[in-house]
């Protein structure tokens, strides 16, 4: 059996020559002592020396072993994952810093419990760069412990959405769904796009859909066609995107726009093409080594069915050495998935997911779904599982059937 040694060269090593058929003088090349014996660079595994004559061939030997090491490697090379492109040709977003410390906060207070501080906007959140924001409508799903409120920020101008994030048993949850088949997202012309099953349904399958889309309605009527802004934290961030998605495609909404903090994935690369067409201007930003949007694991070896960000990626971190170290919010490429950003550091830190701007995303009851609230006020419904709406307008509140209804006499025009 014959070995490839890696030979430095040194100068100790000696040349030798020989002559040819003719007479000339050639030289054989470096060879090596040991012993008072002199080897080739490919030597075998009971160090026997290797006469003259046979030192061309042995080098032969050599040359195709390293040819053949060079074939795997390209081999190899030719089999690693290809990453997919997607379509994201606007370039045109420039990221606002501003915007981002004003959405964050508002992700935050989502999680607070006190449902009474937090419609009346009164929260030990509610507060700095958020205050005067009118509560339109706030929803409470007790059975998945999913949270989220409709409102208008005056001083944007705008409609606020916002998801509470995770929970600890609601964790658990979405946990044992991150390897499970992914969903046929059922949207028109959206052939190929999958998604997360239990991100998808946390939206579409429980009572913030149909609440959403009431209060967004009644908004919109009141105070016009103004922006509509969608944002949460963790699991909040995924619910969403499906939030704003909707919005845009099902309802026809222009100016929605997206920001997120800290999401998971939600879909294969086919939905973060289609999801990038439909929202370009969506924002995901990033918190150093934070664990969760490494969540589910993308796998280059399957491009298709893998787990795929959409754009734009902001990721915060660090920059610099010793103590001149500087926060920098990086701006990504249009892949969703640059190798530059998040993805070049290990995801492997909570303390980075539950900090964002130097702002608690962490809820106050983190090991339940705790509610608390007054009874005696007249601006709330419960529903037959119990979940809990707050409404600014209650008497205009529309049932799960209503949209239902409503959204079979769209398919049908």
């Amino acid at each position: 059996m014959l070995k490839l040694h890696t030979i430095q060269p040194i100068n100790k090593h000696k040349q030798t020559y020989h002559r040819d058929v003719k007479g000339r003088k050639r030289r054989r090349g470096k060879l090596r002592q040991n012993n008072g014996k002199t080897y080739g660079y490919c030597t075998s595994d009971s160090r026997t020396p290797l006469p003259g004559n046979e030192l061309g061939l042995a080098k032969a030997m050599d040359r195709s072993r390293l040819l053949a090491v060079l074939v795997l490697v390209c081999v190899m090379s030719a089999c690693r994952g290809r990453e997919l492109r997607i379509g994201h040709e606007d370039n045109s977003y420039v990221y606002n810093h501003t915007l981002a410390r004003i959405l964050v906060e508002y992700a935050s207070a989502v999680s607070m419990s006190d449902l009474t501080a937090l419609f009346r906007w009164t929260c030990s959140r509610c507060t700095d760069l958020t205050e005067g924001f009118e509560v339109v409508e706030l929803i409470v799903d007790v059975k998945n412990c999913l949270q989220s409120f409709v409102g208008v920020a005056h001083d944007l101008n705008a409609i606020i959405i916002a998801f509470r994030g995770t929970q600890e048993n609601s964790l658990r949850n979405w946990i044992q769904d991150l390897f499970w088949k992914q969903l046929d997202l059922n949207y028109p012309d959206m052939p190929g796009a999958m998604v997360h099953h239990g991100f998808y349904s946390a939206y579409h399958n429980t009572t913030l859909r149909p609440g959403i889309i009431s209060a967004v309605q009644k908004a919109r009527d009141l105070y016009g066609d103004i922006p509509v802004m969608v944002t949460g934290h963790s699991m909040g961030g995924a619910i969403a995107s499906f939030c704003a998605l909707d919005l845009t495609v099902n309802y026809e909404i222009q100016n929605v726009q997206l920001m997120t903090f800290g999401q998971p994935r939600v879909g294969n690369a086919v939905f973060a093409s289609y999801f990038s067409k439909h929202l370009p201007h969506a924002v995901r930003v990033t918190n150093e080594h934070d664990i969760v949007p490494h969540l589910p694991p993308y796998y280059s070896y399957f491009p298709k069915k893998t787990y795929h960000h959409f754009p734009t990626e902001v990721w915060i971190h660090n920059f610099g050495l010793d103590s001149l170290v500087y926060i920098t919010e990086k701006i990504c490429d249009g892949s969703g998935e640059d190798p530059s950003c998040s993805r070049s550091v290990s995801g492997n830190s909570v303390a980075d997911h539950l900090e964002y701007f130097g702002i608690d995303m962490q809820a106050d009851t983190w090991g339940s779904c705790g509610i608390v609230f007054n009874e005696n006020m007249v601006q709330y419904q419960v529903d037959l599982a119990g979940n809990i709406v707050l409404s600014k307008w209650p008497t205009l509140l529309s049932t799960p059937q209503q949209i239902v209804e409503a959204d079979k006499g769209r398919s049908a025009a």
